[in-house]
C-alpha cells in the first residue's frame, strides 16, 4: 500500500531534486570527511567504510523517515563535524576516536528521546526559522552567480536555462536547468567520466575504545557542533517548509543509525538544511505533499553511493565545480525567497529576523560553533530587547 503510494506520488522533477541534493551533499563537504579521515590516520579501505556508512546510514534514515512520515526529511553527514575531527582528532588513536563516535551517538539518542531538543525549537519564532533558513541557503545563491567569473558562458546558459523554464515549465526548471549544463559541459569536454572506478566497498570493523580525553575532546564538541549547527538549522528548515515533521523521533533515528554505523566510520548524522531545502521546494513537486518522494529517491542515491564508496573521488571529479554551483543555487532560489517573505512578514519582529538572516549568511564561526546557532542567539538577543518594557 505504501509503496503504491510512493509510485503514484513520484515524478521525474522528485528524481531529480533527490539526486541534485545528493550531488550538493557530496561535493560540498566529502572532502572535509576525507581530511577527518585522514587526521585519525585512516587507511584507504577505512576511508572507503566511512563513505560506506555514511551514505548507507544517511540513505536509510533519509527514506525510511520520510516513508514514515510523507514530508521530506532528508539527513546529512556532520559537516562542522567533520572540520572539527580535523583538528581535534589529530593524534587520537582510532579505536578512541571510534568510541568518541559511539558516546555522541548515544547523546543525541538522549536529546531525541527525551524530547528537550524539540521543545526548545518550539520556543523559536517562526520568522527567526525562517530568517535562519534564508541566511544558511544565500551563500549557494551567490556562489552560483560568482561562478559566472571562471565559467561565463556555461553558467549563463544554465541561467538562461533557468529563466525560460520557470516561464514555460516551471515543475521541470531544475531538471532542465542540470539538462543544459550537463549537455554543454559534454559538448565542451568538460565531463570526465572515464575516471569513475565502480566497485562495491568493504565496510571495516574497528572495536571501540574508550577513554576521557576522547570524550571531552572529541565525542563532546561533535555533539555540540552537530546538534548547533546542523539539527538546529534541520529543523529550522522543515518548519519554515511549513512541514510539522516530529522532531524527537527524527533525532532519535540519527542517534540510533550513528551508534550503530560508528564502527565503520559514521562519525555523526544530522537533519540537512541546506540539501533538504532542494527536496522541499516547488521545483521538486507543485504539490507540497509529495514533496517527500524527492528526500526517499535522495536516499536511494545516497545508499547506491555509499555501497560504491571508493568511486566516489571519481564521480565528484567528473562535475565541474561550476555546474554544481549553478544546479544547486538556482535549485535553491525560489526556496530563499519564500523563506525571506515569512521572515519579514510581521513588522514587530523584522529587524530581529534581519539580524538573524545577516549572521546566518556571514558565515560566522565561533568557539567551534557555526552560524547557524550564532543566527538564532542574535535572533532572539535582539527580539528580546524590542520586547522588553520600560
Amino acid at each position: 500500500m505504501a509503496a503504491g503510494r510512493f509510485f503514484a506520488d513520484l515524478s521525474p522533477s522528485a528524481v531529480v531534486a533527490g539526486f541534485v541534493a545528493v550531488l550538493v551533499g557530496y561535493t560540498s563537504s566529502v572532502v572535509i570527511v576525507f581530511q577527518a579521515a585522514a587526521a585519525l590516520g585512516a587507511t584507504a579501505a577505512q576511508t572507503a567504510s566511512w563513505l560506506w556508512a555514511l551514505g548507507l546510514g544517511m540513505g536509510l534514515t533519509s527514506a525510511g523517515l520520510s516513508l514514515w512520515s510523507h514530508r521530506p526529511v532528508l539527513t546529512a553527514w556532520s559537516t562542522p563535524g567533520a572540520a572539527l575531527l580535523v583538528t581535534a582528532g589529530a593524534g587520537v588513536p582510532m579505536a578512541e576516536a571510534i568510541g568518541a563516535f559511539v558516546v555522541c551517538a548515544l547523546l543525541i539518542v538522549a536529546s531525541g528521546w527525551s524530547g528537550w531538543f524539540e521543545r526548545v525549537m518550539h520556543r523559536i519564532p517562526q520568522a527567526l526559522a525562517a530568517a535562519l533558513l534564508a541566511g544558511v541557503l544565500t551563500r549557494f545563491a551567490i556562489d552560483a552567480f560568482l561562478a559566472v567569473r571562471s565559467e561565463t558562458t556555461l553558467v549563463l546558459s544554465m541561467f538562461a536555462a533557468y529563466l525560460v523554464g520557470r516561464r514555460a515549465w516551471p515543475r521541470y526548471a531544475v531538471p532542465g536547468v542540470l539538462l543544459a549544463g550537463l549537455v554543454l559541459a559534454g559538448a565542451r569536454g568538460q565531463l570526465a567520466l572515464g575516471g569513475i572506478e565502480w566497485q562495491l566497498t568493504l565496510p571495516v570493523w574497528t572495536t571501540p575504545s574508550f577513554s576521557v580525553p576522547a570524550v571531552v575532546g572529541v565525542a563532546l564538541p561533535l555533539f555540540v557542533v552537530t546538534m548547533a549547527s546542523q539539527n538546529l538549522p534541520g529543523v529550522a528548515a522543515q518548519r519554515a517548509a511549513g512541514y510539522d515533521t516530529p522532531v524527537s523521533p527524527a533525532i532519535t533515528t540519527t542517534g540510533l543509525a550513528t551508534l550503530l554505523l560508528a564502527p565503520f566510520g559514521a562519525y555523526a548524522l544530522n537533519l540537512a538544511a541546506i540539501t533538504a531545502a532542494i527536496c522541499m521546494g516547488r521545483e521538486a513537486h507543485e504539490d507540497p505533499a509529495r514533496r517527500y518522494t524527492a528526500a526517499v529517491m535522495a536516499g536511494l542515491f545516497y545508499i547506491a553511493l555509499g555501497l560504491v564508496g571508493g568511486a566516489v573521488v571519481g564521480l565528484i571529479a567528473a562535475f565541474p565545480k561550476e555546474l554544481v554551483l549553478a544546479v544547486a543555487g538556482f535549485a535553491l532560489l525560489g526556496t530563499i525567497g519564500g523563506a525571506l517573505a515569512v521572515a519579514v512578514k510581521d513588522e514587530g519582529g523584522r529587524e530581529a529576523a534581519l539580524v538573524a538572516y545577516l549572521v546566518a549568511a556571514s558565515g560566522l564561526s565561533l568557539l567551534g560553533i557555526g552560524a547557524a546557532f550564532w543566527a538564532v542567539v542574535a535572533g532572539v538577543l535582539a527580539l528580546a530587547v524590542q520586547r522588553v518594557r520600560r
